[in-house]
């Protein structure tokens, strides 16, 4: 049964108690390890200026046509791995890495939960565009397991996905002996959190992986919750001795080109035939281009809604102003009309893939709420403090 105590995210995030939103953008102090300074703006706007002032982007390109040419390949054999779903930002790594820098670019997909429509359409219209391919698809029996114990232990039914995300390409590098492996932007320096890497190309491949993407919780962590540790070896990177003698780096395409979303999509619709989502935008946010693969998607930006008041158009807002695509205003007014709506085109598909009840499911969800953030009002549950 799953625990639904009241989580103590407070503690596990290290929450600040007083919720507090950037003078810039909409995103609040609630997001891990973001950091605001003493004029009220949040660490993702203060580099946001620098990447748009102050960073010598040709000095950028330089150093990675330095990095490319010690890995680039005189035969044609494979000489970086791409992790790629076929959406706007991996496209946009992939082909230009092929087509502006004669790379022989190996992608590699780790598969959605349940793929969508237009998820698998955009995979497949990369493929044909002129790739390379290697999709890993985890067992079934444990990926939903895993992604159920996710849900109600960290509020977050992504995070097998994520693991994978993160494993595969390490084990494609090791597998087929190519040590470059070329992501698209860093979040944590993007959107906000541990800026330690932000004049970095790379990152530590073992403990930022733990900090930044597995909330703390490894692959092999779950084991007392019945998930043997043999059964999960598909979701840990290779052993290190084995990255270490094949010297494997994690390089952000973000940190050599500035990262521009919108113009990823016009990029990708342009070269790789990607397709924005048909129903003219996702659920949740006003956007129609980002995390349109997987069925799954929109219950992890709803527990982030859930967890720390950041739904899925906040997060797209304030990237959208850092990139000067909306002013204040226009994101405030969009957070308002649409952040936290629940993501009920796919319910029924969650429902059964979890096994879960909605009267178990609401109630998971609402162990998450954090009584700093949330007060019930009218019968409703209500933001304390929403964004101005």
């Amino acid at each position: 049964m799953p625990d639904l105590k009241p989580k103590d995210l407070v503690s596990k995030y290290g929450l600040p108690r007083e919720v507090r939103y950037c003078k810039k953008c909409v995103i609040s102090n609630q997001r891990p390890r973001i950091g605001f300074d003493a004029e009220g703006v949040c660490s993702a706007c203060r580099y946001a200026e620098r990447k748009n002032a102050q960073i010598d982007w040709n000095k950028r390109s330089k150093e990675l046509e330095l990095l490319l040419d010690q890995h680039r390949s005189r035969d044609g054999c494979f000489d970086v791995i791409v992790p790629c779903s076929g959406g706007k930002d991996s496209a946009i790594v992939a082909h230009k890495l092929k087509h502006e820098h004669g790379m022989h670019p190996l992608t590699v997909t780790w598969a959605p939960h349940i793929y969508t429509k237009i998820g698998w359409t955009n995979f497949e219209n990369f493929v044909n565009s002129g790739f390379d391919n290697i999709i890993g698809t985890p067992d079934g029996i444990i990926h939903r397991k895993l992604t159920r114990l996710a849900f109600e232990h960290l509020g977050d039914p992504f995070q097998p996905f994520i693991y994978g995300q993160k494993a595969f390409p390490m084990q494609c590098s090791v597998a087929y002996k190519v040590p470059l492996i070329m992501y698209g932007e860093n979040g944590e320096v993007e959107y906000g959190g541990d800026t330690k890497n932000e004049n970095s190309p790379t990152h530590d491949l073992h403990e930022d992986l733990l900090k930044h993407y597995f909330s703390g919780i490894g692959p092999t962590q779950w084991a007392e919750d019945g998930v043997p540790e043999n059964k999960v070896q598909f979701y840990l990177p290779p052993d290190i001795a084995l990255m270490d003698a094949l010297n494997v780096t994690c390089h952000f395409w973000g940190y050599y080109k500035k990262w521009l979303p919108q113009e990823n999509y016009y990029y990708a619709a342009k070269h790789t035939g990607f397709l924005a989502n048909p129903d003219g935008r996702s659920e949740g946010t006003y956007s129609k281009y980002a995390s349109l693969d997987d069925q799954i998607d929109g219950f992890h930006y709803y527990m982030a809604y859930i967890k720390f008041g950041i739904g899925r158009a906040t997060s797209d807002a304030a990237h959208e102003i850092r990139d000067g695509h909306l002013t204040r205003q226009e994101a405030v007014a969009l957070v308002k009309r649409f952040d936290g709506e629940f993501p009920a085109k796919y319910f029924k598909e969650f429902l059964d893939y979890t096994e879960l009840t909605e009267d178990k499911f609401w109630g998971i969800v609402d162990s998450f709420r954090s009584e700093h953030l949330w007060e019930r009002a009218g019968g409703k549950w209500k933001l304390r403090a929403e964004v101005k």
